[in-house]
């Protein structure tokens, strides 16, 4: 499975698993877990879902529209159920496709799947010419050159990077309804750092609004800004948006700004049929405009909503979850502001088989710590590990250059999410110019023929078959065109009647909403950028104090929010969790950095900052200890654990990688521990693999090397 591709589902859920006989509503609500199956039987009306991660949220709300509409308490034509990212929307609508199987004749296809951004481009397109005139305003693609061009025409100085941040602080005072004269007074009371002075960032905001406005241009948040005002000032557009959706489903309602909930109320038109989904502890994007608040609140804005809490996690085992529910448990804990109804979600409780226990480990320096991580990661892509399934999150974009470097040089392939806005890169941008002005074509394919056109197009910018060698800026943009190849490739592969406007529809909205494409290799991204996806195999790396959390987090909100955001990492993982941190920046920099505070006490014999640091630390090696990366490849013991691990593996039916990775192995050979002390200090080896795995790998350790058994190829 893909990073953030659903694996969220109960084992054994899917077509295959219903039967031709297993039709109907009944059906439906066989497939969910007893919280699942309130989530679908609760009656049309207001309802609150708090969804913990992994918990099958996408299956809750897909099954519950399907319940509705086969039931006939809800037409799938006049439900609009809204996400975030059009990945979610994509995967909603494709479990709505496998449940039209098992109740035939209800049209789920109909049911209306689409991002905020995406319904409100639909209806603004749709009323324009009836109620402003003329045509519809183009969307702007990216705020860059327009804030660029309002910088210099207030005579304000800034570089692309100084730009990147006043466009986003453009985007948090429209999201929360903040004009340009009001923004210095509104920055300052929010706590806002832009990088130049607050009033410099108002009468730039005030340039950019006047250049949009004359060039008959919207921004995603002017969208959605008009949308609302249109429905607000037009009873007869807001009586057809009414008569069009009577049902109404939000996802990641956590993270609903105000000026979404302003659309949603116009939307809503005082009715209550809307099932909100989200998950507080995964508030991560404050600095935004989002909020947590109107989930939190919902019980009090609808007092007869019931509040459902899914629990049961699909996606981690019961060791990170049993992580993520500590974290969780030391956060604030909040509560609903009407009737005193407890709105915080409840722990996670685990839904898969056992594995590794997370591993903490100390590195002397960030040098050592990214050779360690880069190390790790090609030793589990050795042992069989596709590199797609394993992500190295950081909290900061900075901190992923050195990483960048170590896995270079191990020739690990890896992607960067979040290092840059992909839609913001001129590459990017050429290549959307062209190919919206390719779909504007009288001659645009409209069938299959439209992916090798993509492909073709990029081609006359720099798409090559084979890529070019090497890292650097020829690479980088080579990787951006084969981004947008794969996505095409994709798009038109899940839709094959798709045309060339449709996939330049999709392309705006991506870019609207910072939806980059995945590319093959191992994942290198923020905290932040990871958000809704998944992998097999997560490294949190970096989490010193003053990195996580984060040095300018001097609020109490400001600090939760930190704690939130490593939460969202944890819970990223399914099989493997390694955190790590280092003691100093440079190689042979005094050692004075302390583990980030959220780990104290997290895990066993690691009392991180409320205590003394071990005098044996699992990653900074001995001065007698050896180097594991000194053993051949044809060590005896190094031989036999490696065929006994492939026995071990086959025989559990696990990848070889959840018995021991290789640089596990590695560092078992290289020492050859005597007793289970010994092999218990061994990075890799916890708790649970030792009791499992101890006594064979000890006594692989202590044969002869003359009489060792057959080696592993």
């Amino acid at each position: 499975m893909g990073a953030g591709d659903g694996t969220d589902r109960a084992p054994g859920e899917g077509p295959a698993r219903w039967g031709a006989a297993a039709t109907g509503p009944d059906a439906i609500l066989s497939m969910l877990d007893a919280e699942q199956r309130d989530v679908a039987l609760a009656a049309r009306g207001p309802v609150c879902v708090l969804a913990g991660a992994g918990t099958g949220k996408t299956r809750a709300i897909a099954h519950r529209i399907a319940y509705l509409a086969s039931t006939g308490m809800a037409d799938p034509a006049r439900v609009l159920a809204v996400t975030f990212t059009t990945r979610a929307a994509g995967e909603l609508r494709g479990r709505l496709r496998e449940l039209g199987e098992i109740v035939p004749g209800v049209a789920l296809h109909r049911v209306q799947a689409r991002t905020f951004h995406a319904a409100a481009l639909r209806q603004l397109a749709y009323f324009w010419p009836s109620t402003v005139g003329g045509p519809a305003p183009q969307v702007l693609e990216s705020k860059i050159g327009l804030v660029s061009a309002a910088a210099r025409q207030v005579g304000a100085a800034a570089a692309t990077a100084e730009l990147r941040d006043i466009a986003a602080e453009i985007e948090w005072a429209k999201v929360t309804q903040v004009r340009p004269d009001d923004y210095a007074a509104a920055g300052t009371k929010a706590g806002r750092t832009p990088p130049v002075d607050l009033g410099a960032v108002a009468g730039i905001y005030a340039a950019y609004e006047q250049l949009r406005i004359e060039r008959h241009l919207v921004d995603f948040e002017s969208v959605l800004e008009l949308t609302a005002a249109m429905l607000a000032e037009h009873p007869a557009a807001q009586r057809s948006v009414h008569e069009r959706y009577a049902c109404f489903v939000v996802d990641e309602y956590q993270d609903v700004n105000p000026l979404q909930k302003l659309l949603l109320d116009m939307w809503l038109g005082g009715r209550d049929d809307v099932c909100v989904v989200g998950d507080p502890r995964q508030t991560i994007y404050s600095f935004t405009g989002a909020t947590s608040a109107y989930l939190l609140g919902f019980p009090a804005e609808f007092p007869a909503a019931p509040v459902i809490r899914l629990v049961r996690n699909y996606r981690s085992t019961p060791q990170v979850v049993a992580l993520a529910n500590k974290l969780a448990a030391r956060g604030a804990v909040v509560h609903s502001a009407s009737q005193g109804r407890d709105a915080h979600p409840a722990p996670l409780v685990a839904g898969r088989p056992a594995g590794p226990a997370p591993l903490l480990t100390e590195y002397p320096d960030e040098a050592a710590e990214a050779a360690g991580v880069a190390g790790q990661a090609r030793s589990l892509i050795e042992s069989g590990t596709p590199a797609t399934q394993i992500a190295v999150l950081v909290r900061t974009n900075a901190q992923t250059q050195v990483l960048e470097e170590a896995l270079l040089r191990v020739a690990v392939p890896f992607q960067l999410r979040g290092a840059e806005r992909f839609f913001d890169r001129a590459e990017v941008r050429q290549a959307v110019s062209l190919l919206r002005a390719a779909a504007k074509s009288p001659s645009a394919p409209d069938d299959a023929a439209a992916a090798a056109q993509v492909r073709a197009i990029l081609a006359g910018i720099g798409l090559t078959a084979p890529p070019p060698a090497g890292r650097g800026a020829a690479r980088d943009r080579w990787e951006s065109l084969e981004a947008l190849a794969q996505l095409a490739d994709g798009f038109f592969a899940a839709s094959p009647r798709a045309t060339m406007a449709e996939l330049a529809s999709e392309l705006a909205v991506r870019g609207g909403i910072g939806h980059a494409p995945a590319i093959a290799g191992v994942t290198l991204a923020s905290l932040h950028a990871a958000k809704g996806l998944e992998w097999d195999v997560v490294f949190l790396a970096g989490l010193t104090d003053g990195t996580l959390p984060i040095v300018h987090a001097q609020t109490d909100e400001a600090i939760e929010e930190e704690r939130r955001l490593l939460y969202v990492g944890v819970t990223r993982a399914r099989q493997l969790l390694f955190l790590s941190w280092a003691l100093a920046r440079a190689q042979g920099g005094r050692g004075s950095r302390r583990p980030s505070r959220f780990l104290a006490g997290l895990l066993d014999g690691w009392p991180g900052a409320s205590g003394p640091r071990q005098a044996a630390r699992r990653g900074s090696r001995s001065r007698d200890a050896p180097d594991a990366s000194q053993v051949p490849p044809d060590d005896p013991v190094f031989a036999r654990l490696r065929a006994w691990r492939r026995a071990t593996a086959e025989q559990q039916a696990v990848p070889a990688y959840v018995v021991f990775s290789d640089a596990t192995l590695r560092a078992i050979a290289a020492r050859r521990p005597a007793s289970p002390a010994q092999l218990a200090a061994i990075p890799g080896v916890g708790a649970v693999k030792l009791d499992r795995y101890g006594a064979a790998v000890l006594e692989l350790c202590a044969t002869d090397d003359d009489n060792g058994g057959a080696a592993s190829p």
